[in-house]
């Protein structure tokens, strides 16, 4: 077995102080995706999700981030999965996004809300027809008898719609995930990381700098 304890990476990276990030913190989180992007970070759009599921015990799952705006962070998925159950029931989620090449990590805290059925078309169209189809074949996070099944089921959506625009399934849709706390990461030398926390004041976010 490896020897976890021993398994340290040392980061000196450039630090991060409150002058050093704009009073927005979606300006801000912009930013750090655009250098994500730059460093060629693998998936820079991927994020983990958590919720609580119906007994409280916390539920985490990597998705892919679609859109962030002046709202805040929208991603779509099946909402009859677990992940939207718990997230219907709660009204709440925290968001994780790592760019592990550049030692940085955005926590984010939000309330959360289906996106207009619109949205969610116009989304839906623009996926590849294999994923329309695949939305369609996968009763997402139920039990299923096995990967055959699975394929079968896909091969029946696929002769079901035929040369057809794939309609978007009303059990599949977006959500819109709405911050109302940040907190930007950067890892530093001697485990002495950065950590700036963003909370709202007013019509205002307040920036204040955490212990590592």
């Amino acid at each position: 077995m490896s020897d976890l304890a021993r398994h340290r990476f040392e980061y000196e990276t450039a630090g991060l102080d409150v002058g050093d990030v704009h009073a927005d913190p979606m300006v801000q989180w912009q930013r750090w995706f655009d250098e994500a992007v730059a460093a060629e970070c693998t998936e820079p759009n991927a994020f983990v999700l958590s919720t609580l599921d119906a007994e409280g015990w916390p539920q985490s799952r990597y998705l892919l981030l679609r859109a962030a705006d002046e709202r805040g962070f929208t991603c779509f998925t099946n909402y009859d999965s677990a992940k939207s159950t718990e997230l219907a029931a709660t009204g709440r989620a925290a968001m994780l996004f790592t760019w592990l090449q550049l030692h940085r990590q955005v926590r984010v805290t939000c309330t959360v809300q289906r996106v207009p059925e619109q949205e969610s078309d116009e989304y839906f169209a623009s996926r590849p027809r294999g994923s329309q189809i695949g939305a369609w074949s996968s009763p997402q996070s139920q039990p299923i008898p096995d990967r055959a099944w699975l394929e079968q089921r896909v091969q029946q959506m696929a002769t079901t719609f035929g040369d057809a625009v794939v309609p978007r399934p009303a059990f599949w849709g977006g959500w819109l995930l709405r911050p109302v706390a940040f907190e930007f990461w950067q890892g530093r030398p001697s485990r002495l990381h950065d950590r700036l926390l963003y909370t709202p004041d007013g019509e205002r976010w307040q920036i204040e700098r955490l212990s590592p």
